[in-house]
């Protein structure tokens, strides 16, 4: 049986539950980075290059995590990043994700590579946000964001940084593959993992039948198994700006791109009319070596100088790493595999532990930084770990 949720009290809790729970190739899709893990890991070492400089005896007791991002006031300053194939990790996963967020008044972005429609997904919570792979002509992305808006999403974000196909080798080595292929070792896996196999697995075959691709194109996709699957995600190569103007003029919403790094792309992404930015290295599972997410976060908040809202996602783990990024100038965080790994060993309630596990951590911190309001948090409040300095010394 899954950890029970009481024994849970931070979200690395949550990966040592689903490692047990998850058969290893499932695990390891949700897991694993690319090839030798460099920017994976520094999305998580950056934070700790940084401390905090509290202020005390101010009066803290109406201190508040609610946070505004687009006219909307959020419970707390994160939300729920979009993460393929949610549903192969936990029963309905997609949708579950999504009814812990709306309950949780924060904001969930549903995955393009999702196995529920989306159609189902923003009917049942209408505060969803949508992400996008966008396809590789210009009259299939047309459709898409027909579709997008035609199903009722407000938000639209476009990932920007998959125009080719990494190089996950991690897949390889736990036994993962796109399209998901019968395995001896998926077999035994399914077999030592019960409670994954029947009520995840034969759960979602006995209600919903295959599960497939749902929301990659206007049209329904293949089934997960279909060795369509890899050509049908893999000819983006000649994606460029002038796709995203067509987006733009077509999407009448909100429209965010996901994985700017670079200032100069992000300016040009503001010239394009863009609403926001979300700074991202995909969770470590693109190009290994990029930047983490906050190194490259203050040269595209300075590059585009408020005129566009600024979010950051990979690496997030505790209220400490939220406070650090909005430090930095971000107006928002998402967070990824912890709120996958949470669906997968407690369903709906395990998202909503999740979330609230974090914004109590931050509610915590914010008190014992002498903080009432989180637009009080800022750069003045840190200080580079071995930056210190005895009075008088030069610099």
């Amino acid at each position: 049986m899954p950890t029970p949720l009481s024994s849970i009290l931070s979200l690395d809790d949550f990966e040592r539950a689903a490692r047990k729970h998850l058969p290893r190739p499932i695990f390891g899709y949700v897991a694993g980075a690319v090839e030798d893990n460099h920017s994976y890991r520094d999305n998580r070492a950056v934070f700790e290059e940084f401390a905090f400089m509290p202020r005390v005896l101010v009066d803290v007791s109406q201190r508040t995590t609610e946070m505004e991002l687009f006219g909307h006031k959020y419970a707390a300053p994160f939300g729920i990043a979009p993460m393929g194939i949610s549903a192969i990790s936990a029963y309905r996963g997609d949708l579950v994700q999504a009814k812990a967020a709306m309950a949780s008044n924060v904001p969930m972005i549903l995955s393009a590579t999702s196995l529920i429609r989306m159609e189902d997904i923003c009917t049942a919570c209408p505060g969803t946000w949508f992400q996008a792979y966008i396809p590789g002509e210009q009259d299939k992305i047309d459709a898409l964001v027909d579709r997008v808006a035609a199903a009722g999403f407000k938000t639209l974000v476009v990932t920007v940084d998959t125009q080719i196909s990494s190089n996950r080798e991690h897949y390889i080595r736990t036994g993962f593959s796109t399209p998901l292929r019968p395995s001896l070792r998926l077999a035994w896996d399914g077999i030592t993992r019960p409670h994954w196999l029947w009520n995840t697995w034969f759960g979602t075959i006995f209600r919903h039948g295959m599960p497939h691709f749902e929301n990659s194109f206007a049209e329904r996709g293949a089934p997960i198994y279909s060795r369509t699957v890899e050509r049908d995600f893999s000819a983006r190569d000649h994606l460029n700006w002038r796709h995203i103007a067509a987006i733009r003029k077509r999407w009448q919403g909100r429209l965010v791109l996901k994985g700017v790094n670079s200032p100069e792309d992000a300016r040009i992404a503001r010239d394009h009319g863009v609403e926001g930015l979300i700074v991202s290295n995909h969770g470590g599972r693109q190009l290994d070596g990029t930047l983490a997410s906050l190194r490259a976060l203050p040269g595209v908040v300075d590059a585009v100088g408020g005129s566009l809202t600024v979010m950051m996602d990979s690496g997030i783990r505790r209220g400490t790493d939220v406070l650090k990024a909005l430090a930095f100038g971000a107006k928002f965080v998402f967070v990824g595999r912890p709120m996958n790994y949470a669906a997968s060993i407690g369903g709906e309630a395990g998202v909503r532990h999740a979330i609230e596990l974090l914004r109590l951590e931050v509610w915590r911190d914010m008190g014992m930084l002498g903080m009432n309001r989180l637009t009080e948090m800022g750069v003045d409040r840190l200080v580079r770990v071995g930056g210190v300095k005895a009075p008088g010394m030069a610099l």
